[in-house]
């Protein structure tokens, strides 16, 4: 059976200035000027051209150049690669084309150079307008050049998003709060709120294990995400996702291609791609297959995702499930005892306390088809 074409590409750009000491991603500190982001950029191209080649880019609906730090690279890199997506796919305005960056490395030349390029959103890596907490972080930039660079950022782009942080030591409510506060200020579309995880074998990890950083506290955490919810949703935005918040029309598609289970291609290093038809879903990662789940686990796997998002999953999608897991209905039940889950408008959906309580959430879900 031919599988499913590819709804989303990602494009891993896996360098930045300096790691930061909570970060695990696949990513590295590089001189800028360094020869192995040419070559590096090379390769992606080439990847690009091939995949074209091979049909693979002709029915895509969002693009997301993430990493590490795309805006690091500089714009000639930025403008190799965008020529060549250009080149290799209908890169047209329906298409969502998300690039990250990060404050110390956007320009108002850099705007401009992208949005002629085809990208037409930006998410910015703020995590905090706090000076102190962006140093507990390790950032590169201070608070005055994340404003900077959402002013720069807003003289092209309408759909301009922020991600902020939670739960960090030394973060008060009040610090926290404040920078939920500057981001509906400065006008951005969109916000995403993740809490601080400690990740094994980071500079934070083993901060925490010598005693000298206290583990994240999870009803801190709890209190923040609430917070922002409340900030946020006076100012006009909605919780479309467990960590996302948007004003109407400013949704990510490319999150929300994830969550809803359409086929994604990722190039360059560490990666993933998951192809799928009706009988079979994998994930591949550097040639190595990290997930291959048959029809059950893909139901199973389908209403954990689903349950990330506030319009959660309908009742056909749930009975769809039951004849495949006879168990799901009875789960729902159970979850919604809980307070995890709501029933309405032939929905199930998340409550405030399932998403808070996402582990526990997901968890049972996934263990209908282990």
């Amino acid at each position: 059976m031919p599988y499913d074409p590819y709804k989303a590409l990602y494009l891993h750009i896996p360098f930045c200035v300096k790691r930061c000491g909570y970060c695990d991603f696949a990513t590295r500190a590089v001189e800028r000027d360094s020869s192995v982001i040419d070559e590096y950029v090379e390769s992606l191209v080439l990847d690009l051209r091939r995949a074209s080649r091979e049909g693979k880019l002709g029915a895509l609906e969002t693009v997301y150049l993430g990493g590490g730090t795309p805006s690091y690279i500089g714009m000639k890199r930025l403008s190799s690669l965008l020529y060549a997506l250009a080149m290799s796919m209908h890169l047209e305005p329906a298409v969502e084309c998300t690039m990250e960056a990060n404050p110390e490395s956007l320009t108002e030349a850099m705007v401009r150079d992208i949005w002629a390029l085809g990208v037409n959103r930006l998410s910015l890596g703020v995590q905090s307008f706090d000076d102190e907490v962006l140093s507990i972080l390790g950032r590169a930039h201070d608070a005055d050049a994340a404003r900077t660079a959402v002013a720069a950022a807003q003289t092209r782009f309408e759909n301009v998003s922020v991600d902020l942080m939670c739960g960090i030591p030394g973060q008060s409510a009040a610090s926290f709060r404040r920078s939920v506060e500057e981001a509906v200020a400065l006008g951005v579309k969109h916000v995403s709120v993740y809490p601080l995880t400690i990740e094994t074998g980071t500079p934070f990890d083993r901060a925490v294990l010598r005693g000298e950083m206290p583990e994240p506290d999870d009803d801190v955490e709890a209190e923040a995400m609430e917070a922002a919810r409340e900030v946020l949703e006076h100012a006009g935005f909605h919780r479309y996702e467990v960590a996302s918040y948007a004003q109407p029309g400013f949704e990510s598609r490319h999150n929300t291609a994830y969550w809803t289970g359409k086929p994604y291609l990722g190039l360059g290093a560490s990666a993933v791609t998951m192809t799928q038809n009706n009988e079979r879903r994998m994930r591949v990662q550097d040639g190595q297959v990290i997930d291959d789940l048959n029809e059950r686990q893909m139901a199973a796997e389908d209403l954990m995702l689903g349950m990330r998002m506030a319009q959660g999953i309908s009742d056909e999608q749930v009975q769809q499930a039951t004849t495949l897991i006879p168990a799901t209905t009875a789960t729902f039940a159970e979850l919604a005892n809980l307070g995890l889950a709501v029933h309405e408008d032939g929905r199930w959906k998340p409550t405030d306390q399932g998403w808070l309580c996402g582990n526990e959430l997901y968890g049972r879900l996934l263990e209908l088809a282990p």
